[in-house]
C-alpha cells in the first residue's frame, strides 16, 4: 500500500481496474454493435434479479429510449464497458436495440432537410 492508499486507486481517475471487473475482462458485446447513437430500451422480462449494479442502473435509464454514448455518459462508464453490460442485457433479453439506418455507399440514412428545419424552427420557439 502506498502513501495515497490502496494501489489499485488513483486519486484523480478512481479505481484502475473496475471497467474489467464489471465486463469480467471482454472487449467486445457478447450480442450486438452498438453504434453510438443507436438507441436501447428497456424490455420487461424475467431474470432481472441476478444482474450487476451497473447493469441495474442501464435498466433504470433505459426506461425511454437512450442513445448508447447517453447511457456512457450518465453512468460515468467507458464506452467499451457500457457495449459489453448492454450486450449481456440484449442477450438476456432485457433491452432492444435499435440501430441507425445505413446506406452502404453513404453511411447512417439522415432525416430531410425539411425535418431538419422544422426541428429547428420547432426549438426556437420554445
Amino acid at each position: 500500500m502506498s502513501d495515497r492508499g490502496h494501489d489499485w486507486m488513483d486519486v484523480d481517475a478512481g479505481p484502475v481496474v473496475r471497467p474489467y471487473a464489471v465486463t469480467g475482462g471482454r472487449a467486445k458485446p457478447a450480442a450486438g454493435a452498438f453504434d453510438l447513437v443507436a438507441f436501447v430500451v428497456r424490455r420487461v422480462g424475467p431474470g432481472e434479479q441476478h444482474l450487476l449494479p451497473e447493469q441495474r442502473a442501464i435498466l433504470a435509464r433505459t426506461s425511454e429510449p437512450v442513445s448508447v454514448a447517453e447511457l456512457a455518459s450518465h453512468l460515468d462508464l467507458a464506452l467499451g464497458v457500457v457495449r459489453v453490460l448492454l450486450g449481456d442485457l440484449l442477450q438476456q433479453g432485457l433491452i432492444e436495440m435499435h440501430e441507425p439506418e445505413y446506406d452502404q455507399s453513404v453511411g447512417p440514412l439522415r432525416p430531410d432537410d425539411r425535418i431538419l428545419k422544422a426541428v429547428v424552427n420547432g426549438l426556437r420557439a420554445l
